[in-house]
């Protein structure tokens, strides 16, 4: 780690490399990556505090506006249906590459100067489009490289009960009564059973006790425990299968892409040029801006060391590309990493004739389902964490419809349900999400002297390195290193002194 003289609203170091265990403690304290420059905002001193947020995906139910999308992209691909309308993307993240510098022009600056900014409004115009990448579940795996399908039937639900549900009607005037059929039911009765069907199709469990609970009678059509009475899974969703004359064939691959695999290297210009397309048109950048040098160094290098042990995932831990391949091309890539506890989102680009399937949402839809995959062989990987939330712009607020999900306290660094957040950041920008008064940090810096710093070719602690440093200054930038890493992080990453 090489520390870096920045404004305190948002200090950072560029990190040439790290283990994927070192940046999940760091995202755990509030850290975030932009390629290999990693920063951390100083919450209660920015102008728009930026919280980490973290999804749950194993309780995650889709919501209908998330299931919307989901039938949109199963109608596209089974008949290639353009839904009318509204095609407005809900906004994309800006992970904290926009949150903070605002825009790519920025970004490209850290390489001359490590000074991050506040928020401009440049940067709440970016908020509209970036980081909603991601999602997936493999099936297949190539060379370590995952590869999924999409082979979906169209089985578009109505909401309604799948199954049939006969309701006699009264005999029409002059006509005998037919005795052979049930006595015909009140509107108030068949009211009341729609909505037991309804809220039966919406939570299977418990729900007949809680009707009879209630005074009402046991229904007429008691449902057959099946298959069709349960919520459809996200996987579900996702996966439904296609037609064999289906109009698209869609593919998501995860590629490796820090140590480039040959998979990534095969493709770079093809996502290249998505990349600098979405940025020319999404954000009006000018033909010249959206370089090679840029795009590889923003979202292409990584310092995280690429990690494959025995029970981790197949793809092993580190940096990936996740393709979205249409019909043998891209058309959009989920920049992520995977970590010992999460998939951690880090941007989405995608190419902008495509942005009336909603990309930012399917993606972090398909994202939550491929940390739910993941987890099935990496029971600790069990979160998706979704880069920052801030609850004073309007337009970054859309993360925390990814229910259940949490926000990490800025002091104390402990998981708090959105829920419980909420009402505070209302009243406050800035807020300590920990209730207790006298819980503090656990994971702070006591004993500075055990930070490991690399300093002329040589590994110390910092103990003897201070004494051979005179100028005051040095003393104060490595013990606020040492305050953001915290103890652990201090003593395991070598902070690099001149």
């Amino acid at each position: 780690m090489r520390d870096n003289d920045g404004p305190a609203v948002a200090p950072g170091m560029w990190a040439h490399s790290m283990t994927v265990q070192d940046y999940q403690d760091l995202i755990d304290r509030g850290w975030r990556r932009s390629g290999k420059y990693v920063y951390k905002p100083v919450m209660n001193q920015t102008c728009c505090p930026q919280y980490t947020i973290r999804c749950r995906p194993l309780q995650f139910q889709p919501s209908k506006s998330h299931k919307k999308v989901l039938k949109k992209m199963l109608k596209f691909l089974a008949k290639g249906e353009i839904s009318k309308g509204n095609c407005e993307d809900e906004p994309m993240e800006p992970t904290m590459e926009d949150t903070v510098a605002g825009d790519f022009g920025l970004i490209n600056k850290l390489d001359i100067q490590c000074d991050l900014k506040t928020l401009s409004d440049d940067v709440k115009e970016s908020f509209e489009s970036e980081e909603k990448k991601k999602g997936r579940i493999p099936k297949k795996e190539e060379s370590k490289e995952l590869i999924q399908s999409q082979h979906i039937e169209e089985k578009l639900g109505s909401g309604e009960p799948s199954h049939p549900v006969k309701v006699h009607t009264a005999p029409k005037p002059g006509k005998g009564a037919d005795l052979s059929k049930p006595p015909c039911r009140k509107a108030k009765e068949i009211r009341k059973e729609r909505k037991r069907l309804k809220l039966m199709h919406q939570n299977p469990a418990g729900e007949l006790a809680g009707f009879q609970a209630q005074g009402e009678p046991p229904s007429l059509f008691q449902p057959k425990a099946n298959k069709s009475n349960q919520p459809k899974s996200l996987e579900d969703l996702i996966f439904e299968s296609l037609p064999e004359n289906a109009s698209h064939k869609l593919e998501v691959r995860v590629v490796r892409s820090s140590p480039p695999s040959s998979q990534f290297k095969a493709t770079f210009q093809e996502s290249y040029q998505v990349y600098k397309r979405y940025q020319m048109v999404i954000h009006k950048d000018p033909p010249d801006k959206p370089t090679v040098s840029q795009f590889t160094r923003f979202l292409c290098s990584s310092p995280l060391e690429a990690e494959n042990p025995p029970h981790g995932p197949d793809c092993g831990y580190g940096s990936f590309h996740q393709q979205y391949w249409l019909d043998g091309r891209i058309i959009a890539v989920g920049v992520i990493d995977i970590l010992p506890y999460c998939v951690s989102s880090v941007y989405l680009y995608y190419d902008p004739d495509y942005s009336f399937l909603s990309l930012g949402v399917y993606s972090a839809l398909r994202e939550i389902g491929f940390t739910r995959q993941l987890h099935q062989k990496t029971s600790q990987l069990s979160y998706y964490y979704m880069g920052f939330y801030i609850h004073s712009c309007p337009k970054m607020k859309y993360k925390g419809q990814y229910r259940p999900s949490d926000l990490l306290c800025p002091e104390t660094y402990v998981w708090v349900p959105i829920e419980q957040c909420l009402s505070s950041l209302e009243n406050s920008k800035y807020c300590r999400f920990n209730q207790d008064p006298e819980a503090v940090d656990e994971g702070r810096s006591k004993e500075p002297d055990r930070l490991q710093v690399f300093h002329r070719k040589a590994i110390m602690p910092y103990g003897i390195y201070k004494k051979q440093q005179k100028d005051p200054s040095e003393e104060a930038a490595v013990l606020q290193y040492a305050g953001l890493v915290g103890q652990v992080c201090s003593e395991r990453m070598l902070l690099l002194r001149n």
